[in-house]
C-alpha cells in the first residue's frame, strides 16, 4: 500500500526509544549526549505540568521530537523540540537556554517561545505584531518554523481533550496559517495533515461522514488499487524501467474541497485515488510518462510538469490524469526518490543533503527574502499580517519572459503583477503589455503559458486605480509605497508653505528659529525628528498650525489676543485642508462626524455602507468626508491620518441602496419567484440584473433600498431559504 509518514500520537514514547531513532537517521558520527541532555532538562522542569489529557506534559515535547525526526531534521532541531515550551511554561529565561545548550539551539527556543504568544484570527495591533516577530524570527533560522509545525501537529492530534471553542479556534488559526506555511515549505506530508484534523474539528459531522463512505468501499478500493498497480508495473518492465508503485485515496480535507468547489456530493467525485510511480532518475520520469500515456487514455488539460519548471516550494514532479482500469479516472505522479522525500519533507530534506554552509543558505529562500523585504517596506503590523497571509497561498500560474524565464504568479494576476515580480522599477513604468505578441489592456488576466512582453515609459507613474488591478502582495506593496511617497511629498510641500506664511506673518522664519533653537520643543512634544516631518504632519492635518506656533517663545501667539489679522490668516491657512468638510446647510445627515451633524458626507460606492455596518471615516480633499464600510478593501489605500471618528445617526430615517448577488440553480421563474420574496417584505427593488452561468446556474444582481443592516438581513434570510438557491452575497 501506499507510504505516508505516520504522525499519530505516541503515549508511550520513551527518551531511550527517541535516541534510537534519532541515531538511526542522524550521521553516524553524531553526539547524541545534547539531545539526552535537553530531556532531562525538560523533564525536569515540565515534571510537575500535566497535559489536557492527564498525561505528563513532556510527552508532548516527546512526540515534538519524535515528528522531527520524522522529517530529518538535525540534532539542533530535535533538542529545540524537546525544549520549546520550558522559557513559556517552566520560567526558564532565555539566557540559561542559551548557557545551557548554545546560540543555536537557544534561538530556536527562543524563536518558538515569540510565536507561541501570538492570537491570530483578531484585529489587534499588538497580535499582528507578534505574527511580525514570528516571521523575522523564521527568517532567522527557517528551523524554528519547522519545530512551531511539529509542536502543532502534535497539539492538533490531542485537540480532543479540550474545550468545543478551543478545538475550533485552534482548528481555524492552523488552516490559516500553519497549513499554507508547510505548503510553502513544501512540507506536504504535514500539510495534508494538518488539513484532515482541521476538517475534523471545523466539520466533523462532514469529517466522519466522509471516513464512514471511505470505509465502506475498503475492500474493493484495496482490490482496484492492487489490480491497478500490477498493471502499471507489468506497462513498464515491458520498457525495462524499475519503479516503486503505490496507491492510495485522497486526502479527506482534498475530496471535502473537490466537493465544495464543484457543487457536487461524494457520490459524484470520480478522481478518488491517486498512484505515485517513484523512478531512478529524471529520464526515467519522462520514459514513464509516456508510456502510462500510451497505455491509457490521457484526460485532456490535466498534466502538469513541475520538473521542468517546479513550484515555488521546490517541489518537482509530473502529474498526469488517465483513465484507468474500469473507466476509472486516476491521478498519477511521477517523480525521483529524492523529490519524492523532498515533497514529503520539503525544506526540511535539505539538512540530509546539505551540511554546513549548505543548510545555512536554507535560511535565504528567496520566499522569505520577500517577507523580510515586506517587513522594511509595510509600515503597520496588521497590513503586513494581511500581506503574509496572502502571499503564503502558493497556487498560481506559470508565465514566461521574452527570453524564456518563468514567473510564477497568483490566479487571477495582470501584467501589472507580473511587471512588479520582474523589477519594482518596470512595475512602476507600465504602460502596457503584450501577451503572446498581442497588446493587451493593464487589466488583463494572465493564463499559465502565456509569453508576457512589458511595455515601459519613463514618464509613467502608479496610479490609485492600479491597485484594483493587482492581485499579488508585490505589486500591491510597491505601488502603496510609491502612493505613499507621493503624498508625503504633497504634504510637505502643503505643510512648508502653511508654516512659511504664518511665520513671515510674525515677522520670522524657519532658519531664525533654527539658529535660536526655538524648534526644539515642539519636535520633542509632537515626536518630530526635523522640519520635514513638522511639513508633513501640518499637510496632512495630524497636526494643528495653532498648536505649533503656540510653543514657540519669539512668537506671542494666544487664543484670545490683540491681533486678529494675524490669526485670521493662520486659520485660513490650516482650512486649506478642513474647510470642504463642512456644510452651510441641511444638517439631517444619516453618519454623524466627530459629534457632528453637519459634515458633508458621502458612502463608498465600493461598499455601499448601510446604517448597522461597523464604518470608518475618511478625509477626502473637496469631497468632505467618505464613509466605508470596515470590511471594504479600499480603506488600506488610505494613510491612517486621514481616518476619523464616525457614527451612524439613530435618528435619520431614509432608505439606504444595497447590491445583492444571487447564485441559483437555473430554473424556471426563478427571478420572479426571488423578487416576489423581496417584495414581500416591503422592500424596493431598484433594479435587476440577470445572466445565466455554466453548469445550469443563474446570476442575479439585486439593487434594494432597506432602512438598516437587520432589514438587510431579512431579506438575505429569505432568499436563502429558497430551494433554489446556493448562496446570497452582498455585491
Amino acid at each position: 500500500m501506499y507510504h505516508r509518514l505516520d504522525f499519530s500520537h505516541e503515549g508511550d514514547l520513551t527518551i531511550d526509544e527517541l535516541l534510537r531513532r534519532a541515531k538511526a537517521n542522524l550521521p553516524e558520527d553524531t553526539d547524541l549526549t545534547p539531545l539526552k541532555k535537553a530531556f532531562e532538562f525538560a523533564e525536569r522542569h515540565h515534571r510537575p505540568q500535566k497535559r489536557s489529557s492527564g498525561e505528563p506534559y513532556i510527552i508532548h515535547p516527546l512526540n515534538v521530537a519524535a515528528t522531527l525526526i520524522k522529517l530529518k531534521m538535525d540534532l539542533d532541531s530535535l533538542c529545540g523540540g524537546l525544549l520549546h515550551d520550558v522559557v513559556e511554561d517552566c520560567d526558564v529565561s532565555e539566557e540559561e537556554i542559551i548557557e545551557e545548550f548554545g546560540e543555536g539551539i537557544g534561538n530556536i527556543v527562543i524563536g518558538c517561545t515569540k510565536i507561541s504568544k501570538i492570537k491570530f484570527k483578531t484585529k489587534e495591533e499588538s497580535q499582528a505584531e507578534n505574527f511580525r516577530k514570528m516571521v523575522v524570527a523564521m527568517a532567522k533560522d527557517i528551523r524554528v518554523i519547522i519545530v512551531k509545525l511539529a509542536d502543532r501537529m502534535h497539539n492538533m492530534l490531542t485537540l480532543q481533550y479540550v474545550s468545543k471553542e478551543k478545538q475550533v479556534k485552534k482548528a481555524q488559526e492552523t488552516l490559516d496559517i500553519y497549513v499554507p506555511l508547510a505548503s510553502r515549505l513544501g512540507i506536504n506530508s504535514v500539510k495534508s495533515e494538518l488539513e484532515d484534523l482541521c476538517l475534523r474539528f471545523l466539520h466533523p459531522d462532514m469529517y466522519y461522514r466522509l471516513a464512514e463512505k471511505v470505509a465502506m468501499k475498503k475492500s474493493e478500493r484495496e482490490s482496484y488499487i492492487r489490480e491497478t498497480v500490477s498493471l502499471v508495473h507489468d506497462k513498464l518492465s515491458e520498457y525495462g524501467v524499475k519503479a516503486e508503485i503505490y496507491g492510495r485515496p485522497k486526502h479527506f480535507y482534498s475530496i471535502y474541497k473537490k466537493m465544495q468547489n464543484r457543487d457536487v456530493d461524494f457520490e459524484q467525485i470520480q478522481d478518488l485515488l491517486a498512484f505515485r510511480i517513484m523512478v531512478g532518475n529524471i529520464t526515467e520520469c519522462y520514459k514513464c510518462l509516456g508510456i502510462i500515456h500510451s497505455s491509457f487514455t490521457p484526460v485532456p488539460g490535466r498534466f502538469k510538469d513541475y520538473i521542468a519548471i517546479p513550484k515555488v516550494n521546490n517541489y518537482q514532479s509530473l502529474h498526469t490524469t488517465v483513465i484507468g482500469p474500469k473507466a476509472e479516472r486516476i491521478e498519477i505522479q511521477i517523480r525521483t526518490h529524492e523529490m519524492h522525500e523532498v515533497a514529503e519533507t520539503g525544506v526540511a530534506a535539505h539538512w540530509k543533503y546539505k551540511t554546513g554552509e549548505g543548510a545555512k543558505n536554507l535560511n535565504k529562500l528567496k520566499w522569505v527574502e520577500e517577507l523580510m523585504e515586506y517587513n522594511r517596506d509595510i509600515p503597520t503590523s496588521s497590513e503586513f499580517m494581511d500581506v503574509v497571509k496572502n502571499d503564503l497561498d502558493i497556487g498560481g500560474i506559470f508565465v514566461f519572459t521574452p527570453t524564456g524565464d518563468v514567473k510564477e504568479l497568483r490566479h487571477g494576476a495582470s501584467p501589472l503583477d507580473f511587471a512588479y515580480a520582474v523589477h519594482t522599477d518596470v512595475g512602476n513604468k507600465c504602460v502596457g503589455a503584450k501577451v503572446n505578441g498581442k497588446m493587451v489592456p493593464l487589466k488583463y488576466r494572465l493564463k499559465s503559458g502565456d509569453t508576457v512582453e512589458v511595455l515601459t515609459s519613463k514618464t509613467q507613474t502608479p496610479g490609485k486605480d492600479w491597485l484594483k488591478i493587482v492581485k499579488t502582495s508585490r505589486a500591491r506593496t510597491k505601488i502603496k509605497q510609491h502612493l505613499l511617497k507621493v503624498e508625503r511629498e504633497r504634504n510637505k510641500e502643503l505643510g512648508q508653505e502653511m508654516f512659511d506664511k504664518a511665520l513671515k506673518d510674525f515677522g520670522t522664519s524657519v532658519k531664525a528659529l533654527d539658529k535660536k533653537n526655538e524648534l526644539s520643543k515642539t519636535y520633542d512634544q509632537f515626536h518630530l525628528k526635523n522640519a520635514e516631518e513638522l511639513y508633513q504632519s501640518l499637510g496632512s492635518g495630524r497636526l494643528h498650525l495653532k498648536n505649533i506656533l503656540e510653543l514657540i517663545p519669539s512668537i506671542d501667539y494666544k487664543e484670545e489676543g490683540a491681533e486678529p489679522e494675524k490669526k485670521k490668516t493662520v486659520e485660513s491657512l490650516y482650512n486649506k485642508i478642513s474647510n470642504t468638510a463642512k456644510k452651510t446647510s441641511h444638517k439631517d445627515n444619516a453618519v454623524i462626524v466627530d459629534g457632528l451633524d453637519d459634515i458633508m458626507v458621502r458612502m463608498g460606492k465600493c461598499c455601499n455602507p448601510i446604517p448597522g455596518d461597523p464604518i470608518v471615516g475618511f478625509i477626502t480633499r473637496g469631497r468632505g468626508i467618505t464613509i466605508h464600510t470596515k470590511s471594504c478593501t479600499r480603506i488600506q489605500e488610505f494613510e491612517d491620518s486621514r481616518k476619523i471618528h464616525v457614527e451612524w445617526n439613530q435618528t435619520y430615517t431614509f432608505k439606504h441602496p444595497v447590491s445583492l448577488r444571487v447564485i441559483t440553480h437555473d430554473r424556471p421563474g426563478i427571478l420572479s419567484r426571488i423578487s416576489n420574496n423581496i417584495n414581500s417584505l416591503g422592500v424596493n427593488i431598484k433594479s435587476a440584473v440577470a445572466k445565466s452561468l455554466p453548469d445550469l446556474k443563474g446570476s442575479f444582481v439585486f439593487e434594494i433600498e432597506v432602512g438598516d443592516y437587520s432589514e438587510f438581513l431579512k431579506v438575505v434570510s429569505i432568499i436563502e431559504a429558497m430551494e433554489e438557491v446556493i448562496s446570497v452575497t452582498r455585491a
